[in-house]
């Protein structure tokens, strides 16, 4: 079982309280002029169910109201939400307000509200409130971490804000937001119920084995192309007997092993003659520069590679910590014994308990203790991220002086073998040796370092073992089946609607985020529909059908849609407020409010619909959903007119 909304309320600075209650299992309608705080309705909402952005706009309401709340119940439980505006400077409030209530409560005084709660903890109670299995993982995008669902991708279903409503190009909350359109893409099986948890345990693990099988292929790859190659290892033997350097073996004794062992004995030998110093050499010079970079280069790695181990362990405490923290936090529900003017009640029967003090004195105790762990943890992960970044800065710096140590290298070598036939016997031998040290360089990793043992087909075995167990597209069958019933329930309502293509077969396309006719002449998306009064009614169609089979299937998604302002499409830009419709257009509109009544009717109480509307009709089911009507005419709106204390621009 999820969630309704029965009320939505504000608060000023004087800790007066304006309440917006909603039926629950109804149609509610609060209608009225522009300007008069209607569609901050759904924003509030959105704001109190943990958005990540200060999301309400008007001067109003962030001029004089403090907090923001609302209040969701399920079955005989009650939850009240609440969220201040944020403070000074800041950009969004990071904590909240999240209190059990008895059914029916009404909101809680100013003075009673305690911001403790972080945002993320409330995420996770509002998300356990509807109903969400947070054990499950989604693959996440641009990600190797999977991510559980959330409240927050429910709403992807349940908000549909004025510039959503009728848009040829989003059918979902927050589609057009960057990187989110793949989110919702991900999503949707989850919450139509394609995806079983054991499952999506199983999927993981597969998509981890796969990502193992890459590295390794890429592991041995490597290792074969830094492997010595023999026929090079012997020319440059050849090249250093020649060069009087070394001894000449027997050439059918001579493996690549043994040449390499061989060419070591080279570069540690001094040159038949006199040789130039470092200093004068500028092959040698550039060839014991290379050596240091190297060095230079492996402290590097292995100072970054202890950060971010660091780094990691000090994420895995915090998000562990945070868990621990929720759990503790709810307990906050004992009253302390040393409140005052409260005695220590049982948070189920309120009955007085002398020993809760103890608890509660305990939980208290160990939560501040955990908030004084997580808090030291965070703040030493910022300076360990900047200590990585200083390295990783000091790494490019190393390997763009060792690509200028290689092009000098190359330059010098490259213009000393044309003029080898006139070096001296010296020259030569320091010519030869410097290539030997190169070989040896890029050899030395594959002979001295670990060897890359060669797991392929232990985890392609295993990749074989989840891909039988999990069952070659189950879940995308599921998915298939599941939109091929809400495709019915599609077709239905846009047959109710009078829509364009109403003939066609109507499908919901997951992939693609958007609504397809499949006429004689080929697909038609929704984009290429005409007219303003199809796309929202395919909006409405949809969100309607996909509420139903949430519905029928008990799915974790809250049980109410929220439309901001429907009938804009049918009021032209410049219509004066209070304009009434009239031929066409009002039996179109009337006949979408029909359509939404039925599907709340059929659902018998599990469904809740909010719209914020222009329009103000006097048939049936208008008249009897209209909760509010905020007109200028009547002095009504969100924010009560005596909290206005100054002048504000209302534009």
């Amino acid at each position: 079982m999820t969630f309704q909304i029965s009320a939505i309320s504000i608060y000023n600075e004087d800790g007066r309280i304006r309440t917006v209650p909603f039926k629950t299992g109804k149609l509610n309608i609060i209608t009225g002029d522009s300007r008069r705080g209607k569609s901050a309705l759904l924003n509030i909402v959105d704001y109190c169910l943990a958005s990540k952005d200060y999301v309400i706009k008007g001067a109003a309401l962030r001029n004089f109201v403090q907090v923001f709340a609302v209040t969701l119940v399920k079955d005989q439980q009650q939850l009240f939400v609440a969220r201040p505006a944020p403070a000074g400077k800041a950009a969004t409030a990071t904590t909240m307000c999240v209190v059990s209530q008895a059914l029916d409560a009404p909101p809680p005084q100013r003075s009673e509200l305690t911001f403790s709660t972080p945002l993320d903890i409330a995420k996770d109670v509002l998300s356990e409130f509807a109903g969400i299995d947070r054990t499950v993982r989604i693959p996440a995008v641009r990600s190797a971490t999977p991510i559980p669902p959330s409240v927050r991708h429910a709403l992807f279903f349940c908000l549909q804000k004025q510039n959503e409503v009728a848009n040829p190009d989003l059918l979902f909350h927050s589609q057009g937001e960057e990187f989110l359109p793949a989110t919702i893409r991900a999503m949707i099986p989850y919450f139509l119920g394609a995806v079983d948890p054991e499952q999506a345990l199983l999927e993981n693990r597969l998509r981890l084995l796969r990502q193992d099988l890459a590295q390794m292929e890429a592991a041995v790859a490597a290792a074969r192309s830094l492997s010595p190659a023999s026929g090079q290892a012997l020319a440059l033997v050849t090249e250093a007997v020649e060069a009087g350097l070394l001894e000449p073996l027997p050439r059918e004794d001579m493996t690549a092993e043994r040449a390499v062992e061989h060419l070591r004995d080279a570069i540690a030998e001094t040159a038949p003659t006199q040789t130039p110093d470092a200093g004068e050499d500028p092959v040698a010079a550039l060839v014991e520069q290379r050596r240091e970079l190297r060095e230079q280069h492996g402290r590097a790695r292995a100072r970054i590679a202890n950060l971010k181990r660091a780094a990691r362990e000090n994420g895995e405490f915090l998000e562990q910590a945070a868990e621990q923290h929720a759990r503790l936090a709810t307990l906050n529900l004992f009253t302390p014994a040393n409140a005052p003017d409260r005695e220590a009640r049982c948070p189920v029967c309120d009955s007085h308990q002398s020993q809760l003090s103890q608890i509660a004195e305990v939980i208290n105790r160990d939560l501040g203790r955990l908030d004084a762990d997580m808090t030291v943890i965070g703040s030493d992960t910022p300076e360990i991220n900047a200590l990585i970044a200083a390295e990783e800065g000091t790494l490019q710096e190393i390997r763009s002086a060792l690509g200028r140590n290689q092009e000098q290298l190359d330059t010098l070598t490259a213009g000393q073998r044309a003029a080898q036939g006139q070096a001296d016997a010296a020259r030569r031998a320091v010519l030869v040796q410097g290539r030997i040290s190169l070989f040896l360089e890029t050899a030395g990793r594959h002979v001295q370092g670990p060897q890359v043992v060669d797991r392929r087909e232990e985890i392609r075995a295993k990749i074989a073992e989840f891909e039988e167990a999990i069952g070659a597209g189950a879940r995308d069958d599921r998915l298939n089946s599941f939109v091929s019933r809400i495709n019915t329930k599609i077709k239905d309502k846009a047959v109710a609607l009078d829509l364009e293509h109403k003939e066609s077969p109507i499908r919901l396309d997951p992939r693609g985020l958007t609504v397809v006719a499949d006429t004689t002449r080929g697909p038609v998306r929704l984009a290429d529909m005409g007219g303003g009064e199809n796309w929202l009614g395919y909006h409405v169609a949809t969100l309607l059908s996909m509420h139903e089979w949430f519905s029928e299937q008990r799915n974790p998604v809250p049980r109410f849609l929220i439309l901001d302002q429907p009938s804009q499409v049918y009021f032209p830009e410049d219509a004066p407020d209070g304009t009434a419709l009239a031929g066409p257009d009002r039996t179109a509109l009337l006949n979408l409010y029909r359509t939404i009544q039925n599907t709340v009717d059929a659902l018998d109480g599990d469904f809740q619909v909010i719209v914020m509307e222009h329009a103000d009709l006097d048939d049936e089911p208008f008249r009897s959903s209209v909760e509010a009507r905020w007109r200028r005419s009547n002095g009504q709106a969100l924010v009560p007119q005596d909290w206005i204390t100054e002048e504000i621009d209302d534009d």
